[in-house]
């Protein structure tokens, strides 16, 4: 028995490390991710806030409130008196009467449904089916028969053994409550606009009712218990398994410690080759979000000849106004930060004085679409530029914290410019449109 005790803890201690490093990875995820705003939400893996708000919205069986999600459960208790046989001391056959009790679920349900989550920008689209929930506590309560709860929202049979008591319990997202969502972005099939919904390549899909730091402080407590208890294992399997047989008398404390030292060892090499990953992959998001800013600037390029449409059929042919069509057709690509290049410019100045030196602009509707759609386009290119920004940041600062810029000096890791500003933050937006 005492041969399989190391080799039993280190299995153990290897299942609570690896519990540990998911742990941690989870929380470099959440740490490393910006937060987007709804409407420059992009495909991939994104974090937003917001309140969840729907039309026509759920009511959950006990509390009866509006919500997005609910699941409850009825729970009735037990107890019986079992006799059992035992052997005692002196080896004689001996009964006892032990009292067991416990709880048994008698009814349960719930439903979920998509809704949008709402920040000061807009909606988004999220389809829970899938996702991990963390929600709220909305009703609990415990009571007898004689309470009306007791058979108006549970079954009318008994457990067998019932001590007729029963817990009640719901959990929601009500309506409006603030919600952490952090998940994969895709394109929606009905309208042209991002939607977040379970993807299997994803690595997380959270819907939580707690704000961003409370998740993360969570997965901060499960890496460190995690980590505890397989040093435990670990020092313990070592330690008793093979302190009975070792060699050097007064000296068993040797294997605890040796067990200790392994399990520090694994822990070590896991967590430089978790925070390696993460470096890397945070790397690939600053990329990403690099590209998107891209995506809104060709997008934007793709807008400009239907300008150059409106003006031409209205016949207004200044040079000023060809001129300016010409430069920001010509931008068709964004130069990446500290690279040399032309940086593309802001054209919701531009279009601004073109309205007021051409009144009747204002009456044409494929000008006011025109106005709509690149007014647009402007807010997610600012998103986009914002976004890299934000992710190049973290992933600049954690290229330079202790202990994980070791593990980026080692391998070589560089740091990515950030976008300065320019004409494009710099240049006034009027947002009169008076002649």
């Amino acid at each position: 028995m005492l041969v399989w005790l190391p080799w039993g803890g280190a299995l153990a201690a290897l299942g609570c490390l690896w519990g540990a490093m998911r742990a941690a990875r989870k929380k470099h995820l959440i740490d490393g991710l910006p937060t987007c705003k709804t409407t420059g939400v992009f495909i991939g893996l994104v974090e937003v806030k917001g309140t969840a708000e729907v039309g026509e919205p759920l009511t959950s069986v006990l509390a009866a409130i509006r919500c997005v999600y609910y699941s409850w459960v009825v729970e009735e208790r037990w107890s019986r008196l079992v006799t059992e046989t035992y052997t005692d001391s002196k080896g004689r056959t001996q009964t006892r009467v032990r009292r067991e009790s416990g709880w048994t679920t008698v009814a349960e349900g719930g439903d979920l449904m998509p809704f949008y989550l709402q920040d000061d920008c807009g909606l988004l689209l999220v389809r829970p089916a899938g996702a991990t929930l963390e929600s709220k506590v909305v009703f609990e309560q415990t009571c007898g028969r004689e309470d009306p709860l007791y058979y108006g929202k549970g079954p009318a049979g008994a457990v067998a053994n019932s001590d007729h008591c029963r817990q009640f319990r719901e959990v929601a997202i009500p309506l409006h409550t603030p919600v952490y969502v952090l998940g994969q972005a895709r394109e929606r099939a009905d309208v042209v606009a991002a939607e977040i919904a379970a993807d299997p390549a994803a690595p997380i899909f959270l819907i939580s009712t707690r704000d961003e730091k409370q998740v993360s402080r969570g997965q901060a407590i499960s890496y460190w218990l995690l980590v505890s208890l397989g040093l435990m294992l670990c020092s313990a399997g070592f330690g008793f398994g093979l302190a009975a047989t070792w060699p050097r008398p007064g000296e068993e404390w040797i294997p605890f410690v040796l067990g200790a030292g392994v399990f520090f060892l694994l822990v070590s090499l896991a967590w430089v080759w978790m925070t390696y990953n993460s470096l890397v992959d945070l790397r690939n998001r600053v990329a990403s979000a690099w590209s998107q800013v891209e995506v809104q600037v060709k997008r934007r390029f793709d807008l400009i000849p239907r300008l150059e449409a409106v003006v031409q059929g209205l016949q207004q042919h200044e040079r000023s106004v060809q001129e300016g069509l010409a430069a920001l057709r010509a931008q068709r690509e964004a130069t990446p930060p500290g690279v040399a290049g032309p940086d593309f410019q802001a054209v919701a100045g531009r279009l601004v004085i073109l309205a007021e030196k051409y009144p009747e602009l204002k009456a044409s509707p494929a000008f006011l679409e025109l106005q709509k759609q690149l007014v647009d386009t402007e807010q997610r290119i600012a998103l986009a530029r914002g976004y890299y920004n934000e992710i190049a940041t973290h992933y600049n600062t954690r290229l330079e914290i202790v202990p994980d810029r070791f593990v980026a000096s080692a391998t070589r890791l560089r740091p990515h410019p950030l976008m300065a500003a320019n004409e494009f933050e710099r240049a006034p937006v009027r947002v009169s449109l008076a002649s």
